[in-house]
């Protein structure tokens, strides 16, 4: 493990008059390698040989809520619409996408994907968007989904 220090020494005397320059890289500051960082530094064990031994732990990181986008069935959007959509922006195949838009059509409701958060509400909102100018009243929603 390599650490560096900062020395406030310039390049060397000589460059004096040019240390108030700030583009000459005398004025910069001079950083000196060093193998482990002095105990005194560092509230860890010492080892016998006066290496300090630092462990460095893995983030625990939780998976973000995931949220459901709900497409609504209603009596004026088209069939072969709500296809488009779910291929254009959920990225399903026509199979999928035909049997989803039949579930909506069927059961009044159906998911179109699952996302976090803020890729969810982005969908949402861009299909609602598409809808309403293409003239359609579909209404697509979240609904918080829990994983299995």
């Amino acid at each position: 493990m390599m650490h560096m220090i900062k020395s406030t020494n310039t390049i060397s005397q000589t460059n004096k008059q040019m240390s108030g320059d700030w583009h000459h890289p005398a004025t910069l500051p001079i950083l000196h390698p060093l193998k482990t960082l002095p105990s005194r530094l560092i509230d860890d064990e010492v080892e016998e040989d006066g290496e300090v031994e630092v462990m460095v732990a893995e983030p625990d990181l939780a998976e973000p809520p995931m949220y459901a986008v709900v497409m609504y069935n209603d009596d004026y959007t088209p069939m072969e619409f709500v296809v488009y959509i779910l291929q254009s922006e959920f990225r399903h195949d026509t199979t999928s996408a035909v049997e989803i838009m039949l579930n909506i059509h069927n059961q009044g409701r159906g998911i179109a994907g699952i996302y976090p958060k803020d890729i969810a509400e982005t969908k949402a909102k861009k299909v609602n968007q598409t809808a309403r100018q293409e003239g359609y009243p579909l209404l697509t929603q979240l609904e918080p989904h829990q994983s299995s």
